[in-house]
């Protein structure tokens, strides 16, 4: 099946007791057994569920897995990957990274004794210098929040050759664009609360892989740790999901345009945004990824969290607001939201600045979008 089918298909059946064509939301905790050890697969809600069963297999099928494992939220799934871990084992992440996963290695993980480096990994071939006998594990975003850096995912896995594990955050590319697991990951991670749920509604994360022993851990995580998603917000990610092809090639393009305004605009210093033939990593863009996507970043000539303020609270139509993914578009500031945790001196050595505005772009009209832009730009 090609991928707008898989969405729709893959690991959907009518439901066997009712001929349901939706999925069902299966809101219950415990099963009935014939006889002790006696019965259909199920026992308990922790270990299984059958909605959230049929979502796994959909999310496997759209990043080209053969096991998907979904938590009750992105956080949960990064947690399940850093429980591969053992103290005195060493990390590689790239410097420019979501700010809630930097927070977690950092104010969790080290106490345990692992160790983080975090490094700027545009050049994937530097990762051969970098892997250490105690290198477990090499985290990479692609393209990164909110600088909109690109990892060459098959150079990268082919620099570690099988030293160490390498994990993709594919959530700001969404299984549409791009499947690390085809370019030579091991592990895929999501936000599924972002582009895979796709309307600001539901939590959720989700680890996929192809290696079996690898799915043993992150389902052993699962029952053992407990941070499951309920039916409803398993029902909720699949009801998305049979969307994604349509809204993220409708917020793509969306995208595109208004990359290209912001880019002429004379009040924009530096737009980031892969679409763009200027962008430095346009090329790989074009050959990784099946689109350009729908999130971008700019910052203003005058760098200053007043005048950054003064257009945050100046749209309309674009709500200020954490997260991303969802139908309408969304303005943020990640310095002082989803970025605070990391160090200013360290979010400015990426160039995230004070005046650093990140946009999800949705799936409205562009010419509404592009004219609430214009006109907040237009009062600074």
């Amino acid at each position: 099946m090609k991928f707008a089918t898989k969405a729709i298909h893959a690991g959907v059946h009518p439901d066997p007791s009712t001929g349901a064509v939706m999925t069902p939301i299966y809101q219950t905790s415990t099963y009935a057994q014939r006889a002790p050890g006696d019965h259909d697969g199920y026992q308990y809600g922790r270990g299984d569920n059958p909605t959230r069963n049929v979502l796994q297999e959909n999310l496997a099928a759209l990043e080209n897995g053969t096991h998907a494992i979904v938590y009750s939220s992105g956080i949960a799934a990064l947690d399940a990957v850093l429980r591969l871990l053992e103290p005195g084992d060493h990390v590689i992440a790239q410097s420019d990274l979501y700010g809630g996963s930097y927070r977690l290695m950092v104010t969790q993980y080290e106490r345990y004794g692992i160790s983080f480096d975090f490094v700027n990994l545009k050049e994937a071939r530097d990762l051969s210098t970098l892997v250490k006998a105690e290198t477990k594990l090499v985290w990479l975003e692609t393209p990164t929040n909110p600088m909109l850096t690109l990892i060459d995912i098959k150079a990268a896995c082919e620099a570690v050759k099988g030293r160490a594990l390498v994990a993709v955050d594919n959530t700001f590319a969404s299984p549409y664009l791009q499947n690390p697991l085809d370019l030579g990951a091991d592990i895929v991670h999501h936000s599924a609360t972002k582009y895979l749920g796709g309307h600001s509604d539901v939590l959720q994360g989700a680890i996929i892989v192809k290696d079996d022993a690898l799915a043993q851990h992150f389902k052993r995580v699962q029952n053992h740790v407990g941070a499951i998603p309920g039916p409803q917000d398993c029902f909720l990610v699949l009801r998305g999901i049979k969307t994604l092809h349509l809204r993220v090639q409708r917020a793509s393009e969306n995208a595109l345009q208004i990359a290209k305004f912001l880019h002429a605009h004379p009040k924009v210093n530096h737009i980031y945004y892969p679409g763009l033939k200027d962008h430095a990593q346009h090329e790989l863009a074009t050959r990784q990824m099946r689109m350009y996507g729908a999130m971008l970043s700019f910052d203003l000539h005058t760098d200053t969290l007043e005048h950054a303020s003064k257009l945050l609270s100046s749209t309309s139509l674009f709500t200020l607001a954490e997260s991303l993914g969802g139908v309408e578009s969304l303005i943020g500031h990640p310095a002082t939201m989803t970025h605070a945790s990391i160090p200013r001196e360290q979010r400015l050595s990426v160039g995230l600045t004070d005046s650093l505005i990140r946009l999800s772009i949705g799936v409205e009209d562009v010419d509404d979008l592009i004219g609430d832009l214009e006109g907040a730009l237009g009062g600074l």
